[in-house]
């Protein structure tokens, strides 16, 4: 079924050439922070449409007064710009939405302080783009919202299900296969606990070079004939897996450090976040696995290539997470 697998990977990259960057759209990005008991500095991000600010704009409470938004500025990946709020009933009942979500296909994620330094979280869409702030936070709604923030980053980063393709491509027997995925589980929950909570702090950049570079390591590997594989990758690759799935965790921090956590539910919504990015890997790996399937029932005569598209794979996944590295580098 691997070799099946690799073949919907090279459709795949040939029909999407967005796949040449980690995430193919970023969402947008409204902060309301907080400056006392009733003005805001508002920080707004607008993804970048064909070298033109996406067509959307925030709608803030109806109490709210803001000063005018000076032009937004392109910072290389997104339209940004901020002003001031002055909300005399504070946001609490009011109604935070985005106009023109509607008409697109992606999210805006929307984190807000009721006080300074107590911060939420809210994610838009276009079927819901607008929510109405609630005067405390319960723990079945921060368990919702960063179990749904979860699932979206795992299934918008190309990185790393590119990477749990690769495991799925180069470990055959099912056992192994289930050891490597939950070793990678294990290693990514926890540095993403540990550098959230501060414990571990390590510069964005050369950790995004890495998780590029663990996905390399997976491509070459599969491009080699089992004889030659790496010992330690072919006779125990959980241990490999293990040991960059600590690397990815940090990556997982890293968009959590920018959602925000809320600070009187921290563990909770550190617990969720991470059900989430599982849930939607294991969402993934569904879809490819159901996909290798029914491919095998439809195509068998595809068997007699299986060595062949196994290696033209590997070339496949190998170049773009090259290109990533090559990207990421200029970072440093």
């Amino acid at each position: 079924m691997r070799h099946f697998l690799a073949l919907i990977l090279l459709l795949t990259a040939a029909l999407h050439p967005g796949w040449a960057r980690a995430h193919a759209l970023d969402p947008g990005f409204l902060e309301l922070s907080a400056m006392d008991g009733t003005q805001w500095r508002v920080s707004w991000r607008m993804p970048d449409v064909n070298g033109r600010p996406m067509p959307i704009r925030p709608r803030l409470p109806e109490n709210c007064q803001q000063t005018p938004a000076p032009d937004p500025a392109f910072d290389g990946r997104a339209w940004v710009t901020s002003f001031l709020a002055t909300c005399p009933e504070g946001l609490a009942g009011g109604s935070i939405g985005i106009d023109g979500l509607e008409r697109t296909r992606t999210d805006v994620l929307v984190r807000y302080e009721l006080e300074p330094g107590q911060a939420q979280t809210q994610r838009l869409t276009a079927g819901s783009p607008e929510f109405t702030v609630p005067a405390e936070l319960g723990p079945g709604a921060v368990f919702a919202s960063y179990v749904s923030l979860g699932v979206t980053h795992i299934l918008e980063g190309a990185d790393h299900l590119l990477f749990v393709f690769a495991l799925l491509l180069l470990v055959r027997q099912p056992r192994r296969l289930l050891w490597a995925i939950t070793a990678f589980t294990l290693a990514h929950s926890l540095t993403l606990a540990a550098a959230t909570l501060g414990l571990l702090r390590l510069p964005s950049a050369p950790v995004e070079v890495v998780v590029a570079l663990s996905i390399v390591f997976l491509a070459y590997e599969l491009a080699l004939p089992p004889e030659r594989r790496d010992p330690v990758s072919e006779r125990f690759p959980a241990l490999v897996s293990f040991g960059f799935g600590l690397i990815h965790g940090l990556g997982f921090a890293g968009a959590l450090r920018e959602i925000g956590l809320p600070q009187a539910d921290i563990p909770l919504a550190l617990l969720s976040f991470n059900i989430g990015v599982e849930i939607g890997q294991l969402m993934f790996i569904g879809v490819v696995l159901t996909i290798g399937y029914f491919a095998r029932r439809m195509a068998p005569v595809l068997t007699e290539r299986g060595a062949l598209l196994s290696r033209a794979a590997s070339y496949g996944i190998g170049s773009i997470a090259a290109f990533w590295v090559i990207g990421r580098m200029t970072a440093f």
